[in-house]
């Protein structure tokens, strides 16, 4: 019997011995999978183990050598290896486990207690936690957490015996943990988790306890390479590098201020940013490099890819509006270079996409939200800083919306985004300064040209107002507008494509009329085809009340070739118009802001206006130079030359041949006393306004003396008041 004992026992210790005794995997071998043991013999165990590869979280089934590239390569020229190949895995934090406990000392009673036939496996739930492992039951093998730092080597054992072969092992000071999971998937899973855990916790370590930025910078390059390279396939992989990153940055801000720190920090970071989006930290930095370094080469190549992203995926800027910085400060630093329109229309063209249709519906409304925005800042900006500098100011103000602008114009050269900007754009919604301000019109015309004149119904419609009573493109660039700097040109390309196709209706000429008859009216004198054909619509479909209405409209068809052949056409269908002219034309007529001395030269020399007795041509922009066939309307009562250039040199022709004109207003002109004297030929003036003009306290006492019929005179702003 006692022969019997000591025959078990030397067997036993000839398994210790072999067990100690284990084949290592290399970096480019790959592990067997659900491999039985050769020999269920106690004396020939076969183990194979899997040791964690150069860098930490390796697949241990993957070749790793030739790393795929990543799409980051592209701006980055760097070799920063791409994610590894093989099954990825979702990070684990807890699971049910198979745990057993070895120790390590050779004596002889410990090596029989961990003996293949002596082991004992406990049930236990495991957690992973921040800096530690632990079990939601605390006994028996994991009584105490196992902290990261006490794990001396993970790695995976792949044949054991028959009945655990799928094990990982936790060499820890005392002894080894075993972990036994139930297949080879589940076993790797744990095993890249686990090393996860255990490289976050020494990297944030490290990162918190240097100082100097070039070791911090290493560290970094470590954890990015790790993160890039582990076969964990979860959203806290990249982000929590990130948050660590983002820590540093909050913490140590001053450190990375200098252009060549901060250059490696953004390649650094950047391949991260592929997959994830850069916290509110890392805008900041990003918008400062921006600002600070704009022709630094990482601009339109590293953060090209974050910009993109953020397009791409971003919901609401209102709750990340440092992403919405990080876009507007990245544009402006891409117009900074020396070809700026060119760079940013391969920007926009990056974004779209190569394909006739961009295949993200987000990209265009964040970039235009993202460039609306940047110009309603400039502008609140500039009305604030405006008093101090008036001329830099206005000037800084047009070189940064330049380029919003650019990114307008190239994103209306796309057809399949030109529909959805034009719906962006049809509530107008620009600062009111920005209507005002001709540069910003001029660089938008083209934006609104190729909306206004497109052939698709739905994109030419939104230039008008996006509900009744609200203005739109349409009204903005009126010739009567403030906002109108080619006369009217664009508005008449708009006007033609509308009537030409969806609004040819009633109810939009009616409109037309009541809001822009007299922005007809200037562009048919100026034999323009569109205003022309609005009018005719008008007077066909008895669209105008007032008969002085339609003798003007009338009137003003006459007036010109283009327009009298239109209006022939129109008579020869509507009998009752061919009266009109016959009539004498109207008895009032109020000529449109910005006529000017050619266009009442046209409407005056047409012949038709033996009735008129009202004239108004205040806020044009006639002279004196139209006197000559103003005199020609020998029954005029009433003349307003308010705000015009009208000087002494017409005010001395019409003194002499109107001699029934009973009310004239020179209020805000040019003309003095050598031109007011001569009013004293008009006996028959009742109201005069000379607010505002050159007149003197003599020229006044004689018009009082002159004028007995006079009943209203204002001198006010004058000298004579």
């Amino acid at each position: 019997m006692e022969s019997d004992v000591s025959s078990d026992l030397k067997t036993c210790l000839e398994t210790l011995e072999s067990y100690d005794e284990i084949e290592v995997i290399s970096e480019n071998k790959e592990l067997p999978r659900d491999v039985d043991s050769s020999s269920d013999s106690l004396c020939s165990p076969s183990v194979t183990v899997l040791r964690p590869p150069g860098v930490a979280g390796d697949s241990p089934q993957s070749d790793s050598s030739v790393p795929p590239s990543s799409p980051i390569q592209k701006y980055l020229e760097t070799d920063m290896p791409g994610p590894a190949k093989g099954p990825r895995y979702k990070l684990l934090t807890e699971g049910d486990l198979q745990v057993c406990c070895l120790n390590h000392t050779r004596t002889v009673i410990s090596k029989i207690l961990s003996s293949k036939f002596l082991r004992r496996w406990e049930s236990h739930r495991l957690y992973l936690n921040d800096a530690c492992i632990s079990s939601k039951t605390p006994m028996g093998f994991l009584d105490m957490s196992i902290p990261y730092t006490a794990l001396q080597e993970v790695y995976v054992v792949s044949r054991w015996d028959t009945n655990h072969k799928f094990c990982i092992r936790l060499v820890v000071p005392n002894g080894s943990i075993l972990l036994q999971a139930s297949n080879a998937y589940i076993r790797d899973q744990w095993y890249h988790s686990i090393l996860w855990k255990k490289n976050i916790f020494k990297y944030q370590n490290l990162l918190t306890c240097s100082t100097r930025p070039e070791v911090i910078l290493k560290e970094m390059k470590n954890l990015v390479e790790m993160s890039i390279n582990t076969p964990l396939h979860d959203e806290c992989v990249y982000q929590v590098p990130i948050d660590i990153f983002s820590r540093l940055l909050m913490e140590e801000e001053e450190s990375w201020s200098g252009r060549l720190f901060s250059e490696e920090l953004i390649s650094t970071l950047a391949p991260l940013l592929e997959n994830c989006p850069p916290s509110a930290e890392m805008c900041h930095f990003f918008s400062r490099h921006c600002v600070s370094h704009p022709r630094s080469p990482l601009v339109s190549d590293a953060l090209t890819p974050v910009v993109y992203r953020i397009l791409k995926h971003n919901v609401d800027f209102g709750k990340h509006p440092l992403m919405k910085k990080l876009v507007q400060d990245y544009i402006q630093a891409l117009y900074t270079h020396n070809d700026n329109e060119e760079v940013i229309n391969k920007f926009v063209a990056s974004v779209h996409g190569p394909s006739s249709g961009c295949p993200h519906p987000r990209v265009l409304p964040n970039l235009v939200s993202v460039c609306l925005s940047a110009i309603f800042n400039i502008f609140e900006i500039s009305a604030i800083l405006e008093e101090r500098n008036h001329d830099q100011i206005q000037e800084d103000r047009a070189s940064r919306i330049d380029c919003y602008l650019q990114v307008f114009r190239t994103i209306s050269e796309y057809d399949d985004w030109r529909p959805g900007l034009a719906q962006l754009l049809q509530p107008v919604p620009v600062p009111d300064d920005a209507l005002t301000s001709p540069h910003f019109i001029k660089s938008l015309s083209p934006v609104i040209e190729r909306i206004g004149t497109s052939t698709d119904c739905d994109t030419h419609q939104m230039v008008l107002g996006v509900r009744d009573g609200k203005e739109g493109w349409l009204d903005i660039f009126c010739p009567s507008s403030l906002a109108c700097i080619d006369d009217g040109v664009l508005w008449g390309q708009m006007l033609e494509t509308l009537l030409g196709c969806c609004c040819k209706r009633k109810r939009f000429v009616a409109a037309l009329m009541a809001k822009r008859l007299g922005a007809c009216l200037l562009l048919a004198l100026r034999e323009n085809r569109a205003a022309q054909s609005a009018l005719c619509l008008a007077l066909e479909w008895d669209l105008l009340p007032e008969p002085d209405q339609r003798l003007t409209v009338a009137t003003t068809l006459q007036s010109t070739t283009s327009g009298s052949q239109s209006y022939a056409a129109l008579c020869q269908r509507q009998l009752h118009l061919q009266e009109l002219h016959k009539k004498g034309g109207p008895r009032k007529l109020t000529l449109p802001s910005r006529s000017t001395d050619s266009d009442v030269i046209r409407l005056l020399s047409c012949g038709a206006l033996g009735n008129l007795e009202c004239l108004s041509l205040a806020f044009t922009h006639v002279t004196s130079a139209c006197a000559e066939h103003i005199i020609k309307l020998p029954g005029l009562r009433y003349l307003n030359l308010w705000a015009t250039q009208f000087g002494d040199a017409g005010l001395l022709i019409i003194s002499e041949h109107l001699p029934k004109l009973q009310v004239l207003n020179l209020c805000e002109t040019p003309v003095s006393d050598k031109g007011i004297a001569a009013l004293t030929a008009m006996t028959n003036l009742r109201k005069l306004n000379l607010n505002s003009t050159k007149l003197s306290a003599q020229t006044f006492e004689v018009l009082k003396s002159k004028l007995p019929a006079l009943q209203e005179l204002d001198v006010r702003y004058t000298e004579a008041w």
